[in-house]
């Protein structure tokens, strides 16, 4: 009953669209165009399905941010892409990672940063920081049209999402086989479901995390708010894992000192090899073609068969 409650509400208020509107190389694209939601604005869900997807088997399932960047380039507005439907149907075939659907979330344009940015951590700001944050300018315009609302959109996310999923795709949805990923702001909220829903997610992927917030590191008091959060928030390393990663170039030159800082806290938090990675990348950059060329590394760590 359950499951036909959620189905029957996301089809009355869903267009769904198939696998010719997004193209792909590997496996097909089911589009679930203007999904609804009581916490955040409607937008475009892609549920990649890969070759072989069949209801008689149970698939892991990846959750990432920015889903308009993940499978098709030919409607992005830098015409890049992770590459997620190459990698990831190469490394199911190649059986280096269990089965899975990845579930693309597309963001919610102007209002990105109001969503991604940890909310909580943000909150122990004071009032001073937290104008510092939400007046800081970029080519003459604010990053914040808004309040921060990312516990809403976590809201979304675990509430509404994921139980239609679950109940519309044959997956596997306790929290070993729950992932969530994404770059930048994307990895940022990343570590912040992990942290927020521990019970829901075992592994996150953070791949160029912004730790910044906003687009510079001088007298920016977000980092530190992040990593205090974080030194509360982690989750038990015996039933998580988080990869993190950097490169050297662009916009990704800010991160290094303060993944170093995290990293330290990783280790303080029982984290090991076993259920943590962090990876620099010299002479990468902060772009679609970076990430979508180490993809499989995070992959590979968080779907691998023994975990």
């Amino acid at each position: 009953m359950k499951k036909l409650v959620f189905i029957t509400m996301a089809l009355a208020f869903t267009s769904i669209l198939y696998s010719q509107q997004v193209k792909v190389a590997s496996g097909r694209v089911q589009r679930f165009e203007n999904f609804k939601s009581r916490y955040v604005a409607s937008r475009n869900i892609d549920v990649w399905l890969p070759d072989g997807y069949t209801s008689r088997k149970k698939y892991a399932v990846v959750y990432m941010h920015d889903g308009q960047m993940l499978f098709d380039s030919s409607s992005n507005w830098n015409h890049q892409e992770w590459c997620v439907d190459e990698t990831a149907g190469k490394l199911i075939k190649k059986k280096k990672i269990r089965a899975c659907i990845v579930v693309g979330i597309s963001n919610g344009g102007e209002m990105r940063h109001c969503e991604y940015l940890p909310q909580k951590a943000f909150e122990t700001l004071p009032e001073t920081g937290q104008d510092f944050i939400l007046t800081w300018k970029r080519n003459g315009k604010t990053l914040f049209p808004e309040k921060v609302i990312s516990d809403s959109y976590l809201d979304f996310l675990v509430k509404e999402l994921k139980p239609f999923i679950d109940s519309a795709f044959s997956t596997l949805a306790d929290r070993s086989n729950t992932f969530v990923a994404g770059s930048s702001m994307g990895g940022l909220i990343s570590l912040y479901a992990i942290c927020e829903y521990p019970g829901v997610f075992g592994g996150a992927a953070c791949l160029s995390t912004h730790w910044t917030g906003i687009f510079t590191a001088e007298n920016n008091p977000f980092p530190r708010a992040m990593l205090n959060y974080m030194q509360v928030h982690l989750p038990d390393p015996s039933t998580h894992c988080i990869y993190f990663d950097h490169g050297d170039q662009t916009l990704d030159t800010l991160y290094q000192p303060f993944q170093q800082q995290a990293d330290a806290i990783m280790k303080e938090k029982g984290y090991t090899s076993a259920n943590w990675m962090t990876l620099k990348f010299p002479g990468e950059n902060h772009t679609e073609k970076a990430w979508a060329k180490r993809l499989y590394i995070p992959l590979e760590f968080l779907l691998k068969s023994e975990h």
